[in-house]
C-alpha cells in the first residue's frame, strides 16, 4: 500500500504488554527519517463495539516526544484491538502506522497465588499446592501449565 508522507517517518518497533490483569503498556520508536519536531499520537479501539480513543497517559522520550502509552482498566476481548499511531511535523507529512493485535497474546500473568509447601519428611516427600494466577480472560484453569524448579540446598 502507498501511504502519504515522508518515507521512514512512521513509528517502528511497536509492541504492547498487559500485566497485573488490566494494565497495558505500548511502546514504539520514532521513524528513522522523521523530522526532529515529529510528535506521535496513539488511538486505539478495543473490539468493534467501542469508540476509538486517544491515549490518556503518554510515555515521553527525549525532546518530549511521545514514545509510548500506558493504559488502565484494559479488558481482553475476543476480537483484536486496533491501534493507530499517526504523527505531525511542521516540515512534512508523517506516515501513520496501524495494526490489529490479539491482546491475550501479550498478557504477562501474575505468579500463581497461595503457594504452599508441606514436607512430611516421610516417603511422600513434599506436597506443593497453588491457585492459578489472576487473569481477566482465562476461564478454564485447565488451560494453565506450570513448571516447578526445585533446587537442593
Amino acid at each position: 500500500p502507498v501511504f502519504a508522507g515522508l518515507d521512514g517517518s512512521a513509528i517502528e518497533n511497536f509492541s504492547c504488554v498487559i500485566y497485573n490483569v488490566s494494565l497495558m503498556s505500548c511502546t514504539w520508536q520514532a521513524g528513522r527519517n522523521a523530522p526532529g519536531d515529529t510528535q506521535y499520537f496513539l488511538y486505539w479501539q478495543n473490539s468493534r463495539d467501542n469508540n476509538e480513543t486517544e491515549c490518556e497517559l503518554y510515555i515521553k522520550g527525549e525532546n518530549g516526544r511521545n514514545t509510548g502509552c500506558r493504559f488502565k482498566n484494559v479488558r481482553i476481548e475476543t476480537e483484536g484491538a486496533y491501534f493507530l499511531v499517526n504523527g505531525s511535523s511542521k516540515d512534512s507529512l508523517i506516515q501513520f502506522y496501524d495494526e490489529y493485535i490479539q491482546l491475550y497474546e501479550f498478557e504477562i500473568f501474575t505468579p500463581p497465588l497461595n503457594i504452599t509447601v508441606n514436607c512430611t519428611g516421610g516417603p511422600a516427600g513434599c506436597i506443593i499446592t497453588w491457585l492459578p494466577p489472576r487473569t481477566s480472560h482465562v476461564e478454564k484453569v485447565e488451560c494453565f501449565q506450570y513448571e516447578i524448579s526445585i533446587q537442593n540446598k
